[in-house]
């Protein structure tokens, strides 16, 4: 079996962090912010399902799992909620305003993008989840 070259793991443990700060602001903007209620009011505007199940879902989502991303825990599951996330807001905001930034799509695909590769990619070697699965490992040959 091949050895794992140890800057494919940097480099995760770097898109993690930088996707998981730029999430964790997100979600605290719409905690701290818009608030909850205004979350939701922004949601049944722009008509995304569900409003006042979908504002503190995806709000926690971002401020948590944006957290957990930056640690590496739960990676790939997060990282997919982040995608289908990033897709809805791409889907329901900003396709509507082309692709620059400020009110474009290129911001939030380049969020779905980097999702997507943790997602597939796992958390690396640097990671929460790397170190629960070798303490894991551990206790169970013990």
């Amino acid at each position: 079996m091949p050895t794992r070259d140890p800057r494919a793991d940097q480099a995760l443990a770097l898109l993690r962090v930088v996707m998981g700060i730029g999430v964790v602001a997100q979600g605290w903007q719409k905690f701290f912010q818009m608030g909850i209620p205004g979350v939701t009011g922004f949601f049944t505007q722009i008509g995304a399902p569900f409003p006042a199940l979908a504002a503190p879902f995806v709000a926690t989502l971002e401020l948590a799992g944006g957290a957990a991303l930056i640690a590496g825990l739960f990676a790939r599951p997060i990282a997919f909620l982040l995608v289908c996330d990033m897709l809805g807001a791409i889907t329901l905001v900003h396709v509507k305003s082309g692709f620059f930034v400020p009110g474009g799509i290129e911001f939030v695909m380049t969020l779905a993008a980097g999702a997507a590769a943790i997602a597939v990619g796992g958390a690396g070697t640097l990671s929460a989840d790397r170190a629960l699965a070798a303490r894991k490992s551990r206790a169970w040959l013990s």
